[in-house]
């Protein structure tokens, strides 16, 4: 007689990763002090620092047993507990996006949302690549390599409970996503900056040899229409490959770097 069990196997190895593939700053504890997260591999860790000592120091780490593509802080707006709290957006090769809270009391990650958008697997048209949150907390975008971009909405509840609405979809086909960020515009409507490259033209003629045009496109969220448009766009250098938010409102004039071969330059909807 056999008896069938229900057995769960984890991969570990001896040595946990200690390459760090991305980084972010934020309020993560609730209050006026700065930590840093990290991704290594399949571990999230969260390090404080100490400016007495000097010294960096690990709080947690927590391994999610998946591929961590991408990760960003969203502050919400509107409530006291979102005053010095920042949550943590997990994209992962799991094809959904997880909202986390750090737990002080307890040490630990708490899910508090988890929406499912794609297929499981690292693919280059499922979105998880590249991820970017409104600096006011009102949506984020979740871009994959290719074709494919979602929106989601956040907002409270009346317990000022975070909630995430259906994404919105914003699609190019053809098009290569090689760099997303959020752009600082205070209250007006959200706008995202990505660049982007055509590759139709080079799938149709393999052998030509001319180098891809690479434009600067904004991605406007209307609040109001709850839709979003391609607002702007703007051919820029062909070996540009990054882009960086400059600060608005009081604090600048908004608009992004843009990363090249030996150049970066600033460039903003006029």
């Amino acid at each position: 007689m056999t008896t069938a069990l229900n057995m769960c196997l984890y991969s570990l190895t001896l040595n946990p990763p200690t390459a760090i593939s991305q980084a972010i700053v934020g309020q993560f504890s609730g209050t006026k002090e700065q930590q840093i997260l990290t991704v290594s591999g399949s571990l999230l860790t969260l390090y404080r620092h100490d400016p007495i000592r000097g010294r960096i120091y690990s709080l947690l780490s927590n391994d999610l047993f998946s591929i961590l593509r991408s990760i960003a802080s969203l502050r919400l707006a509107g409530s006291a507990k979102a005053n010095f709290l920042d949550y943590i957006i997990v994209a992962t090769d799991s094809g959904s996006i997880a909202v986390l809270e750090y737990l002080v009391a307890q040490n630990r990650f708490s899910r508090v949302h988890l929406e499912t958008f794609g297929k499981s697997g690292v693919r280059r048209t499922v979105p998880g690549q590249y991820l970017a949150a409104d600096p006011k907390g009102r949506a984020c975008i979740i871009a994959s390599i290719e074709k494919n971009k979602l929106i989601y909405v956040f907002n409270r509840n009346a317990q000022a409970d975070l909630t995430i609405s259906s994404p919105l979809e914003a699609q190019k086909h053809e098009a290569l996503v090689l760099s997303l960020v959020a752009l600082d515009v205070g209250y007006s409507n959200p706008t995202f900056a990505a660049l982007e490259t055509d590759h139709s033209e080079s799938d149709q003629n393999p052998s030509d040899q001319e180098s891809l045009d690479v434009e600067l496109v904004y991605y406007e969220l209307d609040l109001g229409l709850n839709h979003v448009i391609r607002k702007w766009s703007e051919t820029v250098d062909p070996t540009a490959s990054l882009l960086f938010q400059i600060p608005g409102g009081n604090d600048g004039p908004s608009g992004v770097l843009v990363c090249g071969e030996e150049s970066i330059t600033y460039r903003h909807l006029n």
